[in-house]
């Protein structure tokens, strides 16, 4: 695999938590009750944000552990299998609150390649 292909994944990261706080940028955690589609947009990233984790490369896994990898892909898994009962309030606090120190680390893991 070469190093393009291995990049892959993480910018597929990157670019989905970006758009997730973009989506988020000027709202608040009562915008997500009230709006279904916010809701949905936003599960959807940290699920496809959770399967790009999942498909990344163990030696890529293995050379980043900065990355919460394994938080990543529990949390898509929680996401499609719990669909019914996902808690809005960890939703809105990972995309808060994890969601930029994620993006500063692996923008800082692209830089260097």
């Amino acid at each position: 695999m070469t190093q393009h292909n291995d990049d892959f994944r993480l910018r597929h990261i990157l670019d989905h938590a970006q758009e997730a706080l973009k989506l988020a940028q000027g709202k608040t955690r009562a915008d997500l009750d009230a709006d279904r589609k916010l809701e949905l947009a936003l599960t959807r990233l940290l699920e496809i944000i959770g399967e790009a984790a999942n498909l990344a490369p163990e030696k890529i896994r293995d050379k980043y552990p900065q990355i919460p990898w394994r938080q990543m892909i529990s949390l898509r898994n929680r996401l499609i299998h719990g669909y019914d009962a996902v808690d809005k309030d960890i939703l809105w606090n990972i995309i808060q609150q994890d969601l930029h120190p994620l993006i500063k680390v692996l923008k800082s893991i692209l830089r260097e390649k």
